[in-house]
């Protein structure tokens, strides 16, 4: 039985990206969550003050990748010691945060936020942990965005490089 993982790590795009070529994850879905508006669209959360991140839910099968190694990806692919930015892009929307599911999720995200994390970086850890509660779809353009827009600006220069650290880093968990 398939379970979900919810992660904000910077851009959706690169997360999306990411997992898409990960054994064991049938499918990924760009949206956000974590704020106060229903059903927001790109623009408001962008403009800002909704308390939306950028997110991506990650339907994933436990049996060939479990959600500690969801989170391994998560945290070796992004910077969490940066407050409200990656890379170039800034702003709240950009947070990284982990929206767990169940009581489970919540034990090994707080595990891998004191325990794991830390060994990868000298500044403090910023990831907030956070209960899911719903994850509203970017627009369809917003999904599948790498694999549609391969030659686009933002892909080559902010997700390529990325995408060469996940086959670095990862290889023996890629499809």
């Amino acid at each position: 039985m398939n379970e979900v993982a919810t992660l904000a790590g910077g851009c959706y795009w690169c997360l999306e990206a990411f997992y898409q070529r990960v054994r064991g994850i049938s499918e990924v879905v760009s949206g956000y969550t974590g704020g106060q508006l229903k059903n927001p669209t790109t623009e408001q959360v962008y403009a800002g003050g909704t308390g939306h991140a950028e997110a991506v839910e990650v339907t994933y099968d436990p049996s060939i990748i479990s959600y500690k190694e969801i989170l391994e990806i998560f945290f070796v692919m992004h910077d969490p010691t940066q407050l409200n930015r990656q890379g170039p892009d800034i702003g709240e929307h950009y947070r990284s945060a982990i929206f767990y599911h169940d009581a489970g999720q919540k034990v090994i995200a707080e595990d891998m936020i004191s325990n794991f994390a830390p060994e990868l970086y000298d500044k403090p850890i910023v990831t907030q942990l956070n209960p899911y509660i719903v994850l509203w779809p970017a627009d369809e353009y917003m999904q599948n965005f790498y694999n549609n827009n391969p030659s686009s600006g933002y892909c080559l220069a902010v997700i390529d490089p990325k995408i060469q650290k996940l086959r670095q880093k990862f290889a023996e968990k890629l499809i």
